[in-house]
């Protein structure tokens, strides 16, 4: 009769019943408990010490990170103090180069080199020649702006 019951139960897709619930017996039945299946367990150790590892690693890195910026930071501050100092200077050149090339300043210092100014201008034209204007001969006179005579000492 098994031979039967197995050939069938493959045409219909039905599974067989076990022996013993096929016999019916309850005690059978009683003695059966379900176990939890075992679950295989990664080790920890590897995996803790991984994460603390790169953990680790990005501390110190933005330690680094940090202390670099801080470097540049400095660097920053003293090139712009410095940039601020040039600045100043530059601005007190420029003054200064303004006060020498004042018109005053120019006949002042020409005076003190013995130079006179001439009472009229005369023009040569080189390609012909020609003398444009009448030449006078300079008379040595007061230096303007200086009050002692011609002024005749050094350059400051």
């Amino acid at each position: 009769m098994s031979s039967l019951t197995i050939p069938t139960a493959r045409r219909t897709g039905v599974r067989p019943l076990p022996r013993a619930l096929a016999r019916g017996g309850a005690a059978d039945r009683a003695r059966l408990a379900v176990v939890p299946r075992l679950r295989s367990r990664a080790p920890k150790v590897p995996f803790v010490t991984l994460v603390s590892v790169l953990l680790l690693a990005g501390v110190v890195g933005l330690l680094l990170f940090n202390t670099s910026m801080q470097q540049a930071s400095f660097t920053a501050a003293r090139l712009e103090d410095e940039a601020s100092v040039l600045a100043a200077r530059q601005q007190a050149l420029t003054t200064q180069i303004d006060e020498l090339r004042n018109p005053t300043n120019l006949a002042a210092q020409a005076c003190a080199l013995g130079m006179v100014a001439a009472p009229s201008a005369t023009f040569l034209d080189v390609e012909t020649g020609a003398v444009t204007g009448r030449p006078t001969a300079a008379v040595p006179g007061p230096c303007p702006g200086a009050s002692s005579g011609r002024g005749q000492g050094g350059v400051r």
